[in-house]
C-alpha cells in the first residue's frame, strides 16, 4: 500500500498534467470528494495536493468553496511573464557556469521528446514537454531557490498559454529551444540572454486572445485517463 506522501505525490502529477494539457480547463471545479475517491485519499490529503497546487498558480482555493482551475487575468498573464524573463536569465547564466556534457545531454535528450511528441501530432504533450524544458534548465541551474520560484511561475504561464494561446507551431519552440542550448554551449552569456528573451516573448505572444473555455468537462474520467498515464 502506497504512503500517504506517495499518494499526495501521485494526485499531484495527475492533476497538474491534466490542467497544463488543457485536459481540465480554466474554472473546472475540483471537488474534494471526487478526487478523495480517485485516489483512495482523506479529503485531509486532498486539500494538501489542491494547495500544492495553488501555490504553483495552477488552482484558486476559497474559504468553504469548492477549488477550481485557476483563471489568471491577462494583466496578471503579463506580470508572470515579466517576472519569468527575469529569473530565466539568471537561469542562464547559472547553467553556463556549471555547462558539462551531462548537461547539454540532458536538455538535448528532451528536445528529442519534443521532437516525438511533435511527429506524433500531440499538441498537449508538446505543451507541455516546452514547459518542462524550462524546468529542467531551472534544475540544472544548481540554485533551489530559483529552481523554486520559476517551476511556480513556468506551471502558472503554462496555465495562462492553455487558456489565451493561439494556434502556433511546436516546430518553432523547438528550434528556440536547439538555439538556447547551442548558445549555452558556446559559453555566449549575452548571446543565451538574448535569445531567452525573444523566446519568452515569442511565447508570450501566442497568449494575447481568449479560447472559448467550453463545457464543464468529466472530472472522473480525465482522472482516471491521466492517474494510468502518472502510474506507469
Amino acid at each position: 500500500m502506497s504512503s500517504n506522501s506517495d499518494r499526495v505525490d501521485i494526485a499531484h502529477r495527475t492533476l497538474r498534467q491534466a490542467i497544463i494539457e488543457q485536459a481540465l480547463k480554466a474554472g473546472t471545479k475540483l471537488p474534494e470528494d471526487e478526487i478523495g475517491r480517485h485516489f483512495s485519499m482523506s479529503r485531509t490529503l486532498v486539500r494538501a495536493v489542491l494547495a500544492k497546487l495553488e501555490a504553483q498558480g495552477l488552482v484558486d482555493m476559497y474559504h468553504k468553496r469548492t477549488a477550481t482551475v485557476a483563471q489568471p487575468s491577462l494583466e496578471e498573464a503579463r506580470d508572470a511573464f515579466a517576472v519569468r524573463r527575469a529569473l530565466e536569465r539568471e537561469v542562464m547564466k547559472s547553467v553556463m557556469r556549471r555547462w558539462s556534457p551531462a548537461t547539454e545531454s540532458i536538455l538535448r535528450d528532451h528536445v528529442k521528446e519534443e521532437e516525438a511528441a511533435h511527429a506524433k501530432g500531440d499538441v498537449r504533450l508538446s505543451t507541455r514537454l516546452a514547459g518542462e524544458f524550462h524546468l529542467k534548465l531551472a534544475e540544472l541551474s544548481g540554485n533551489a531557490l530559483l529552481d523554486r520560484y520559476l517551476s511556480e511561475l513556468v506551471s502558472r504561464c503554462s496555465l495562462i498559454l492553455a487558456m489565451y494561446s493561439r494556434p502556433h507551431s511546436s516546430e518553432c519552440a523547438i528550434s528556440e529551444h536547439s538555439a538556447l542550448i547551442q548558445a549555452l554551449r558556446d559559453g555566449d552569456v549575452e548571446v543565451a540572454e538574448r535569445l531567452m528573451d525573444e523566446h519568452l516573448s515569442s511565447v508570450e505572444s501566442r497568449a494575447l486572445i481568449a479560447d472559448d473555455l467550453g463545457a464543464e468537462p468529466d472530472l472522473g474520467s480525465i482522472l482516471s485517463r491521466y492517474l494510468s498515464r502518472t502510474e506507469l
